[in-house]
């Protein structure tokens, strides 16, 4: 990996050249360079193709902030500083969308005891204004897809269509949502690990 093109996740995460937490991942390398060449790939395309950077970004922003990540959220709402009223409406929404999950409904059958009820969420008709019915469809299906994917089904897919969106385009969405929710758990991960091994440092100094 080049210089300029800094690990996304050891940014989000904290992780300093040398640290320790950069020698842990040093020893998985090909896992770090793919996760790398998926984040390139889905943000800094050669081609953005049906779905705009902008959307891209919501999206991130959206799915990091539901999980409540605040370090995630600040940096893909930077992405969408151009766009002061749709940071501003995501911010709302991501505090709409914020639940426990997953919950949903299964198959009717043995499993249905497993069945919980939570938050059927969808955008707000007034922040549908700003956010357009092709955005606003494509945050109530990652919020479906990250705390309800028991529920999902061909209706929803159905939603994407006739909001805009092309199969190419839900396929990213997809995506999109899938490497968030990786990403999110990442960099809490080794933020947390992080703090721990610090801790055991100054412990063992102080000892």
């Amino acid at each position: 990996m080049s210089a300029e093109a800094k690990d996304i996740i050891d940014q989000l995460a904290g992780i300093a050249p040398g640290s320790g937490l950069d020698t842990i991942r040093a020893r998985r390398l090909q896992a770090r360079e793919n996760a790398q060449k998926s984040y390139l790939a889905l943000f800094e395309p050669a081609d953005f193709g049906d779905v705009a950077a902008h959307e891209r970004y919501a999206v991130a922003a959206f799915v990091a902030g539901v999980h409540d990540e605040p370090t995630v959220v600040a940096f893909y709402l930077a992405k969408l500083a151009d766009r002061p009223e749709l940071v501003a409406a995501l911010k709302t929404e991501i505090e709409r969308g914020k639940t426990k999950g997953p919950y949903g409904a299964f198959p009717q059958g043995p499993l249905s005891v497993e069945d919980t009820t939570g938050l059927i969420y969808h955008v707000a008709a007034d922040r549908k204004m700003v956010l357009g019915a092709k955005l606003a469809a494509a945050l109530d299906h990652a919020h479906l897809l990250v705390f309800r994917p028991r529920d999902a089904a061909p209706a929803a897919v159905q939603a994407l269509l006739d909001a805009g969106w092309s199969t190419n385009a839900i396929v990213t969405l997809s995506q999109l949502v899938a490497f968030l929710s990786f990403q999110v758990r990442s960099v809490v991960g080794l933020r947390t690990l992080g703090a721990s091994l610090g801790q055991g440092a100054a412990t063992a100094k102080a000892g």
